[in-house]
């Protein structure tokens, strides 16, 4: 077995050509050889010998032919995973020295939740533009089932939110920050907004905003739901954007449920009403998920540090 990896190793070093992994890649998002060669500029049957010549190297059948077109093995799977990855990060090198010719310092791609948005990413942002003003960030919004597969393909660097409760991959490094609890809101004119100790019964007449069916927030709202005579709203809105969400609740008698930090600001400044009433579920960390400390440039090293000097003032304020 040592001996075989040894030999597959040797190869990929001295044969492996990223014009093969492009290609690997393209064919796998295509699901054709021809429609890959097409993309490359190059013939099929020179596309095809290409293919061949990586299940020769790596000793394992990378396709299956069907009558409409090639389906991925699982070694087609893995090795098209492992190849979206390495041509990343050579796009990701090329825009690190690209950016440090410009004086740009380095670039970071964070992914981001709704939890890290109002406090805790822009603290981070501020921390390290004060040190590398010239470094180049890149925010992306989205939820964990859209981020999680561009952070293991290279297409950015760290998730800054909630973290999942499950650990997609063991080389996922997931560092929590801090506990956020989960707290309902609505707009100032809402009927509860100025009632005292409510229970669950005084809201269930009204519409609720909710996040979106994947994540493991709605999974708990859900449960809880179910677990009250299966309650069913009489409307749900589903959104994870709080401006919209923040624009509703002051023009509609809408329930949210949202992260404490998240609405906080508003609550203070009195354009949402924190509701009376306990939650019962949803409390959990925050943290930063990225693929290790090696994954990281001296830019998403320098973000990293800056979070936890973040979190640390947040919790201490």
């Amino acid at each position: 077995m040592v001996a075989h990896h040894t030999r597959i190793v040797d190869r990929a070093i001295t044969r492996l050509k990223l014009r093969q992994l492009r290609l690997l890649v393209a064919v796998g998002q295509y699901g054709s050889i021809q429609n890959a060669a097409r993309e490359m500029e190059i013939s099929q049957p020179a596309a095809t010998k290409l293919i061949q010549d990586l299940e020769l190297d790596f000793e394992v059948q990378l396709f299956e032919r069907t009558n409409r077109g090639v389906i991925p093995t699982a070694h087609g799977d893995a090795l098209i995973r492992h190849g979206k990855l390495i041509l990343a990060q050579v796009s990701n090198a090329a825009q690190e020295l690209d950016d440090l010719t410009e004086g740009s310092s380095g670039r970071v791609v964070v992914g981001t939740l709704l939890a890290a948005a109002p406090n805790l990413l822009p603290s981070a942002i501020e921390t390290v533009l004060a040190d590398r003003p010239k470094v180049a960030i890149k925010v992306v919004e989205g939820t964990n089932d859209a981020l999680m597969p561009a952070l293991f393909s290279g297409e950015i660097d760290m998730i800054v939110g909630r973290l999942p409760t499950f650990r997609a991959r063991a080389t996922l490094v997931q560092e929590k920050l801090f506990d956020e609890r989960i707290v309902a809101v609505v707009g100032a004119q809402h009927p509860l907004a100025r009632k005292k100790s409510i229970s669950f019964k005084q809201l269930q007449p009204y519409g609720w905003i909710l996040p979106p069916l994947e994540t493991t927030l709605r999974r708990q709202v859900d449960q809880y739901f179910v677990s009250q005579k299966q309650y069913v709203p009489p409307a749900v809105l589903e959104s994870v954007s709080y401006l919209t969400n923040r624009s509703l609740f002051q023009t509609r008698d809408l329930i949210g449920l949202m992260p404490e930090h998240v609405v906080s600001d508003d609550i203070d400044n009195g354009l949402l009403v924190e509701v009376d009433w306990k939650v019962p579920f949803g409390k959990g960390p925050v943290g930063v998920s990225y693929r290790g400390p090696d994954s990281l440039s001296p830019a998403g090293a320098a973000f990293l540090k800056a979070l936890r000097h973040a979190a640390n003032a947040m919790q201490e304020s």
